[in-house]
């Protein structure tokens, strides 16, 4: 058995660890949009495959039997390639899919299908905007320069925003109450957000929870059906499974 392992989240390193603990053969695979990724427990190779051929490339090359995407549930084109890389060559495949974080009663949600939606929803009057999505499409809100926007990245360099901007960088994960802390340091009175779920990124979700601030969530992407587990040790146990034991 020896297994790919697409990684980029809290969950995916927890798994790697595992992994390495009860000594099964595995390549831990990054995207490489950070300049300096975290150490893994894995083997780690670093940079895109090439689409879908290429990771059917690497897959036959590398002699991998099982392939395990635990990558952000908004990487939806690697997921899709995933999927139909392994089923073109036979392979065993699972995602480790952290659930989606649910609305509680305090919430002042905004629910919207993609980033488009996300821009459309803003105000109309100029507002101060968390946009925590991360570095790579925060050009979509250049229409929008009426808003200040704060961003949180976790490597420095040029963004694709136009529009007036603060550029923080920090690495997490966060707590709620340093959450709070920047959200009122910065006078933020809306927050734009992808459905991560899980516990890494869901302080700033937290903490408009405590301010009663509005938050635009946007929802996961689609991704082709493939058998999911929710946590790294469903996973092992998948693996197990597969070996008999």
């Amino acid at each position: 058995m020896r297994i790919l392992l697409l990684g980029g989240t809290t969950d995916a390193s927890a798994l790697a660890r595992l992994l390495a603990e009860q000594g099964f053969e595995a390549v831990y695979s990054l995207a490489g949009r950070t300049e300096k990724p975290v150490a893994q427990a894995l083997p780690m190779r670093v940079g895109g495959f090439g689409g879908v051929a290429g990771l059917v490339a690497y897959l036959q090359a590398e002699h991998i039997t099982h392939v395990i995407d635990a990558t952000h549930p908004f990487a939806a084109q690697m997921s899709g390639h995933a999927v139909k890389a392994c089923a073109l060559t036979g392979l065993r495949l699972l995602a480790l899919e952290r659930p989606g974080w649910a609305e509680a009663p305090a919430d002042r949600w905004t629910r919207v299908a993609d980033l488009a939606s996300a821009v459309k929803a803003l105000p109309k009057d100029p507002a101060r905007v968390f946009l925590a999505i991360g570095r790579q499409h925060v050009g979509a809100f250049n229409p929008r320069p009426e808003h200040h926007y704060l961003l949180r990245l976790v490597d420095p360099g040029a963004v694709d925003l136009t529009a007036p901007h603060d550029v923080l960088i920090d690495r997490g994960p966060f707590t709620t109450q340093g959450d709070r802390t920047l959200l009122q340091a910065h006078h933020i009175t809306h927050i734009v957000a992808k459905n991560a779920g899980g516990s890494g990124a869901v302080a700033k979700i937290e903490a408009a929870r405590a301010l009663g601030l509005p938050v635009i969530l946007i929802d996961r992407p689609f991704i082709p059906e493939r058998p999911k587990v929710e946590t790294p040790e469903q996973a092992i146990r998948w693996l197990h499974a597969d070996l008999g034991v």
